[in-house]
């Protein structure tokens, strides 16, 4: 009697069991949903960069010589054509002055041969001297006009040499390091240059853009040549994170792709007024985009299989998988849908990875 009230009570509970479980597969899953629609976004990209000067002139003397001054400090903004170095000049004074002398020297035989031939016009008009007389006399004056030219080049190589003994600035920049000082003995061949000058006004920024994504540019622009004018203003993010206060424009692209790299190197153009940039230091590009008329999703709303990417579509209160083509964001959490889904499809916004193909599905609310 006992084991069968035992049984009966198994029964029982198994029946209230099996009874559950209908009652749990009855129960539709809940999931958050979204309408798909479209919009406008505005997403940016990044590019490892370096920023370089408009211009960095190595200095090197154009003479030879000891460092007599030293006028700049490492660091300095210098104007165009101040001068940064001079180097003694006491020998190329001698020198030109030495040039000049061989000057005068060589127009007082000009003067002399001058009056030789012209007497000698004036005895041959009268047949005193033969015509071999007046020649010779006309080639002495020649002979002397070529040495004053030669005279009055050696001292405008004299008077440069001098000039040389000044190093200005080619242009208004930075100046660089100095390794040498006052005492210094240099000459054009020294291994290292005086120092460098960084046209700093404008900074040039150089990043690189890979070749799909320069395919794809010049697929929507038309053409090569308006790639970088459709470029909109660009920023950049300085090495402490920070970003630059003002903005540059991308003003060319190469033609080229690095066989290394499969890239092609591009420029922007940044003004520097207070010298914030500095030539030679790194950052990071940053390209606004607008994307019109889009459909974005949450990646949390999709799963791969594959290589393929899948949401799950809500048909009915039932699931149903299906294959779409995305383009990632920079934000690392949308997608970009290029095909697979339309305007008012619901689909499961997150936790798609659990959900299988069939399921009944009951909108979450929120």
């Amino acid at each position: 009697m006992q084991f069968k009230n035992y049984s009966l009570m198994l029964f029982a509970v198994l029946l209230m069991a099996c009874g559950s479980n209908q009652d749990a597969q009855e129960t539709p899953a809940e999931y958050p949903v979204i309408s798909v629609s479209r919009s406008t976004i505005e997403t940016t990209e990044s590019y490892p960069a370096t920023i370089q000067g408009r211009q960095v002139v190595e200095l090197y003397p154009q003479v030879s010589g000891t460092i007599s001054k030293l006028l700049v400090k490492e660091g300095e903004r210098v104007k165009q054509g101040q001068v940064l170095f001079i180097i003694d000049q006491v020998p190329y004074q001698a020198a030109l002055r030495t040039a000049a002398a061989n000057v005068n020297a060589a127009q007082a035989q000009v003067d002399v041969a001058q009056l030789d031939y012209d007497s000698k016009v004036i005895l041959f008009n009268e047949e005193v001297i033969s015509e071999y007389d007046l020649a010779m006399a006309n080639n002495t004056l020649a002979i002397a006009k070529a040495g004053l030219e030669q005279a009055k080049a050696q001292e405008t190589n004299a008077r440069n040499d001098l000039s040389y003994t000044e190093v200005k600035s080619p242009c208004n920049g930075v100046v660089g390091t100095l390794p040498y000082r006052a005492g210094a003995l240099v000459g054009p061949s020294i291994s290292q240059p005086l120092t460098t000058v960084s046209d700093t006004e404008l900074m040039y920024v150089y990043f690189s853009l890979t070749e799909r994504e320069m395919v794809s540019r010049m697929q929507q622009q038309g053409s090569f040549n308006k790639v970088a004018e459709a470029f909109p203003p660009v920023s950049i993010q300085m090495a402490n994170g920070n970003n630059y206060s003002l903005q540059g424009k991308v003003e060319s692209i190469s033609g080229v792709v690095e066989k290394s790299t499969g890239a092609l190197s591009a420029r922007a153009v940044f003004p520097n007024p207070d010298g914030i940039l500095l030539t030679g230091s790194t950052g990071r590009l940053i390209v606004p985009q607008t994307h019109k008329d889009v459909i974005v999703i949450p990646q949390t709303a999709t799963y791969e299989i594959m290589n393929k990417t899948y949401v799950y579509k809500v048909v009915d209160g039932v699931a149903h998988s299906a294959i779409i083509s995305v383009q990632s964001l920079s934000d690392g959490l949308n997608y970009i849908v290029v095909s697979g889904l339309n305007v008012g499809d619901i689909i499961i916004s997150e936790g798609a990875g659990y959900v299988r193909e069939g399921m009944e599905i009951q909108p979450k609310k929120e």
